[in-house]
């Protein structure tokens, strides 16, 4: 079964996983340091800080930012439920809104007719890696003094207008989870631009300790602690930032091979009919996945097609709004309802070959045209 996704590890990440063990020092510590240096170093930015998975950082993003009961926060319905469970952990109220259907993003038309009085934050979903319409965004959010909390999990890499992703806004959350664009095994990371705010949010993912107090007394009490805030287990350990490193340092060359394989996509696809391809900018996206839209009611019977060639594919997603748990906040949304039975993902890794590339292809071809 060639899968949609599979993260690309092997001798190097297991090396630097061994040098951790060996050091015995195997939870937040330099090593976390010295991988948040160099996603700042890559983004251009100044406060990184690393945690445990990218829901951790959502959720810390908002806690850390003072959203709280009785504030909304307008997220696209059309999103993995981590980006609304976050929100509600908070005690916030997710509000859903459309998203566009040649780039699965927010519709900024909708995020306009959804702002009121408790309006506290905006969370854009850089949908496939295809980074949002952040000029709007912002200029928005800074009318209406509303935050801009980008869900970034899948657009590690990923630049707008010239500037990577994490590299401006206010607060950006990545993941490093086993299929994200590099891995850490788990992981994620929150990217704010005020030292304030960075600092609120370094003291939360480690149960509220202050470690400035700890530092003035360790000569003294060694073993002195201040809580200063409430906090979370959310630090990211040694072991997973061993891997993330050496992922860093293949991040030019997986988005060079994904998006030589979107391009192969979209050339094939583009022209079947009962397929519409999404809108794709190559020269600044770091693709994550890869997604059509089948525009002829046949959808599932593709899946079950593509299964039954040895081909993996899924949904990506099912709409927040018509999950049982988040009954409360439904809403029509006609558009998200239209897409989500039209959309389909297909492979889409670094290690894929080239026989795994024009197997998917010449699967659709053979189903669209038989």
């Amino acid at each position: 079964m060639i899968p949609i996704q599979r993260p690309s590890i092997g001798f190097e990440e297991l090396e630097e996983v061994k040098k951790v063990f060996e050091s015995g020092w195997l939870g937040l510590g330099s090593v976390v340091f010295e991988f948040e240096k160099r996603i700042e170093e890559f983004l251009g930015t100044a406060h990184v800080i690393a945690v445990n998975t990218g829901t951790s950082a959502l959720h810390i993003a908002f806690d850390g930012a003072g959203i709280r009961k009785g504030d909304e926060v307008i997220v696209p319905s059309l999103t993995f439920c981590a980006s609304v469970e976050a929100i509600i952990a908070a005690g916030a109220t997710p509000v859903f809104c459309e998203v566009k259907p040649d780039s699965l993003n927010m519709d900024i038309d909708d995020i306009i007719r959804h702002i009121g009085p408790k309006t506290k934050a905006i969370m854009p979903v850089h949908y496939c890696g295809s980074p949002c319409d952040m000029d709007s965004l912002l200029s928005i959010g800074k009318e209406h003094n509303i935050l801009i909390i980008e869900d970034a999990a899948h657009a590690f890499g990923s630049s707008y207008k010239g500037r990577r992703i994490g590299s401006f806004g206010d607060i950006t959350c990545f993941s490093f989870d086993p299929i994200k664009n590099i891995t850490c095994g788990e992981g994620g990371a929150v990217v704010v631009h005020d030292e304030e705010l960075a600092e609120i949010i370094k003291r939360k993912r480690n149960l509220g300790i202050d470690r400035e107090a700890w530092s003035r007394y360790k000569k003294k009490r060694s073993w002195y602690y201040e809580i200063t805030t409430q906090g979370y287990r959310y630090h990211m350990s040694n072991i997973n930032a061993a891997i993330g490193l050496v992922q860093l340092k293949k991040i030019d060359q997986f988005i060079k091979r994904k998006r030589e394989i979107v391009k192969r996509y979209n050339e094939a696809f583009a022209i079947i009919e009962g397929i519409s391809i999404l809108s794709w900018d190559l020269e600044e996206t770091a693709p994550f996945s890869y997604i059509i839209r089948v525009t002829n009611g046949k959808r599932d019977e593709l899946i079950d097609y593509l299964a039954s060639k040895g081909i993996g594919s899924g949904v990506h997603y099912i709409p927040n709004h018509l999950q049982p748990l988040f009954k409360p906040y439904s809403t029509s949304l006609p558009v998200t309802e239209r897409l989500w039975q039209e959309i389909i993902t297909l492979p889409l890794f670094f290690d894929m070959s080239e026989k795994d590339i024009e197997d998917v292809i010449n699967a659709i071809k053979t189903f669209f045209t038989s």
